[in-house]
């Protein structure tokens, strides 16, 4: 491990839940630190204002901040490729390196990679997002050759509300799908305080579960060369390789 690992993260500019979480979750990494960069997004919606939140260039300049603090790897902490479509995710993490010389990452495509390691293509979906959002996720998922066999949302619009979503309004969620027995489960949100309940969660369903924090810091921690392993206490997930 680099004793001087910076990770550096993108954050939606109304999210209170991800930093936090992965502060802690840089603390159980020796020499690990966190540090983030906001950019303006408040609402999660499919009309054009919400979806271009999403323009590169916004996310590329708080990038080039992050850079400032010579991080050693930049991870974009936001799940909207789910619903704008994995290709953009793709394009995103070239166009940082392109930009800052640094690699980069997004939760979703640690995510994605999670599943392709696992060969799992039955999964479960918990989210905060309306109708359409979700339905959005399961169609690029089921494009991807991955089942979404049960799904849970909220139906909430606005971005700072998400983290107001109860742990155990979460876990009821989590339990409901479960009830499908998917290979794993995702709490895709990183405005969701879900993180911390992966590990009594799987130890009583037997069930992986790949919050979108988490897979993140999985996510930036490989792209920087080093083991996520050391990570104890949050899911099985870091165990991965």
């Amino acid at each position: 491990m680099n004793r001087n690992l910076r990770l550096g993260v993108l954050t939606p500019s109304s999210n209170t839940a991800l930093e936090p979480l992965t502060s802690a979750l840089a603390a159980c990494l020796p020499g690990a630190s966190a540090h983030f960069s906001r950019f303006r997004v408040t609402e999660i919606a499919l009309d054009a204002q919400a979806l271009g939140q999403f323009d590169d260039s916004k996310i590329l300049a708080a990038a080039e901040l992050l850079a400032d603090a010579k991080v050693g790897v930049i991870g974009w902490s936001g799940t909207s490729s789910g619903w704008l479509g994995f290709e953009r995710d793709r394009q995103l993490v070239e166009r940082i390196r392109e930009r800052t010389g640094i690699v980069a990452t997004t939760a979703v495509l640690a995510l994605n990679e999670l599943l392709a390691l696992k060969g799992i293509r039955r999964i479960a979906l918990v989210t905060p997002y309306t109708t359409d959002v979700q339905q959005r996720i399961v169609d690029n998922y089921r494009a991807l050759g991955i089942e979404v066999v049960a799904e849970r949302h909220l139906g909430i619009r606005v971005n700072h509300d998400f983290a107001g979503v109860t742990p155990r309004t979460l876990r009821e969620l989590m339990d409901e799908v479960a009830l499908a027995r998917p290979q794993a489960i995702a709490t895709y949100c990183t405005n969701l305080r879900a993180a911390q309940l992966a590990e009594d969660f799987e130890r009583e369903r037997g069930i992986p579960l790949l919050d979108t924090v988490s897979t993140t810091v999985w996510g930036m921690v490989r792209a920087a060369g080093a083991s996520p392993a050391v990570i104890a206490g949050w899911g099985e997930l870091f165990q991965w390789a």
